[in-house]
């Protein structure tokens, strides 16, 4: 049962601290989902947000950048007053992430702003949009300085969560000295998205998908994430990380455990985490035979990944990889499931494509097979590719679909943004999508071993086939995917149209 401090709303006495409110993430994805959800009346009562970085500047500078990524090209009257208000309700404190004078300072004026309210009650949420380097000094003079027992204080952490196995663990043990696993919420933004936290509901709500939804009648599974710009000037970080942590480790199997997860007791927080980590476990870890490494050069007139002079010389990290995965469960035995990640490739998608086994041959002949397919970006649908007759006075089957576009299907509402739907559940005590420590712990256990590996750190370190900027990605793609059943549906196949006249 959830206790109390995890269950309790703020609904008002709420102060939000983003701590790293100078950096990137906090200017394009943190400040806008506050405004986003403060113009549609989601923040509690009375709410102040107090950034804190250990930038130097004054009030009128730091509402420039909280509001320099919120949209107004309409000129809507509206917008601009609620960002007039937005900007009144937010100030600024600067100071080093490693000074308890400075986080005494914060204190000071957290303290100013709660002297304002009607009761003693007060609730903090401090957002830590900050490299994980200073996760643990952070967390430290949080709670030495700025931590109230007047209220319920919320921690919310970016990833990455580590690095490995051993790094996350000790990530985990150095935050719980500062903050209970209640108090702490990590965030993996994929599990604020619409069609991920769609899921759910469609393999639990569906008796039509559900049945069928194991090994008796899937081929292969593949999660696609797909960039198609490359490192751009950010070569340092990315090359500390590669494409496996940045993507894989997070986002890639985050969608892969709601996948494959068993039917929870209930949609209670700890009933769907408890089902996610049960999966995590039954996956062992990447074996080298299954793993196929990419590193993107140049074409089309970009730059390959070396040649970005952020980027050590010769670096061997892959910008690319696809991994497949194997869930040793009594649903899912014998299935493979193919993450397939990239940077610089020919499109920007992220999908899940479950393919359906052959249909049984004698009456058809080189039948297209059936698809499920979730695209969770862009252009949020579920679509089922079957076979149907042509129209007309002859017998022959074509693959068609049937199609959930949420633009047509839903054309009046808004999809929210993922920060916008977390930050809703943080505040609102909801940790279902939020990453629990034993399952942060799982999915380190299946990727460490393959990234020891890529790191050299266990006998040589392979280097990565090279792929042009702008393509699907390496040629001996086809190849692999092919090794684990993916049929590629034939060459008359389009969607959404078919043009019967040229069949």
């Amino acid at each position: 049962m959830a206790s109390k401090t995890s269950a309790t709303e703020f609904r008002e006495n709420t102060v939000i601290v983003v701590l790293g409110a100078s950096g990137d993430l906090a200017k394009k994805k943190t400040f806008p989902a506050l405004f986003g959800l403060y113009r549609q009346g989601f923040l509690p009562n009375g709410v102040h947000i107090v950034g804190y970085a250990r930038t130097k500047m004054d009030e009128t500078e730091f509402h420039k950048r909280v509001v320099s990524h919120i949209s107004n090209s309409a000129d809507d009257q509206d917008l601009t007053s609620k960002v007039e208000e937005f900007k009144a309700l937010s100030t600024y404190v600067a100071g080093d992430y490693e000074d308890d004078k400075a986080f005494q300072l914060l204190n000071t004026r957290l303290e100013e702003i709660e002297s304002k309210y009607g009761s003693k009650e007060r609730n903090r949420l401090f957002y830590m949009a900050l490299p994980p380097s200073v996760f643990l000094p952070v967390a430290k003079g949080l709670k030495k300085n700025c931590y109230t027992t007047e209220g319920v204080v919320r921690v919310i952490v970016e990833k990455p969560f580590g690095k490995d196995t051993d790094s996350c663990r000790e990530l985990v043990k150095g935050l719980k000295e500062q903050f209970s696993e209640e108090e702490t919420f990590r965030i993996d933004h994929y599990l604020g998205k619409e069609m991920v936290k769609n899921m759910l509901v469609s393999r639990f709500a569906n008796v039509a998908l559900s049945t069928g939804f194991d090994k008796n009648s899937i081929s292969n599974v593949q999660i696609t994430f797909k960039e198609p710009f490359g490192t751009e000037g950010r070569g340092g970080y990315f090359d500390e990380f590669g494409i496996i942590r940045d993507v894989c480790q997070n986002h890639l199997i985050q969608v892969l455990s709601i996948l494959t997860m068993e039917r929870p007791v209930s949609f209670s927080a700890e009933d769907i985490r408890d089902e996610k980590v049960k999966v995590l476990r039954s996956i062992p870890p990447v074996e080298r035979a299954d793993t196929l490494l990419g590193q993107y050069v140049s074409a089309n007139g970009k730059p390959g990944y070396l040649e970005d002079d952020t980027v050590p010389k010769n670096s061997k990290c892959p910008t690319f990889a696809a991994l497949t995965l194997w869930v040793n469960t009594p649903r899912w035995e014998g299935v493979p499931f193919i993450l397939k990640a990239g940077k610089a490739l020919n499109e920007a998608k992220v999908e899940v494509r479950i393919q359906y086994k052959d249909v049984t041959q004698g009456i058809f002949k080189d039948i297209a097979r059936n698809e499920l397919v979730m695209r969770i970006q862009p252009s949020e649908a579920i679509y089922l590719k079957f076979n149907a007759k042509t129209p007309g006075l002859y017998s022959r089957a074509i693959p068609v679909e049937m199609d959930l576009t949420y633009k047509r299907r839903f054309a009046d509402s808004k999809i929210p943004e993922a920060y916008e739907a977390l930050i809703l559940d943080a505040l609102h005590g909801d940790k279902s999508n939020f990453v629990r420590d034993d399952e942060l712990e799982a999915a380190w256990k299946i990727f460490t071993p393959i990234l020891h590996w890529i790191e050299g750190k266990s006998g040589q370190a392979p280097r990565p086939v090279p792929y042009p900027y702008g393509s699907r990605g390496p040629k001996e793609l086809e190849a692999f995917i092919t090794k684990y059943g993916y049929k590629r549906a034939n060459a008359e196949y389009s969607w959404p149209v078919t043009n019967v006249a040229n069949l």
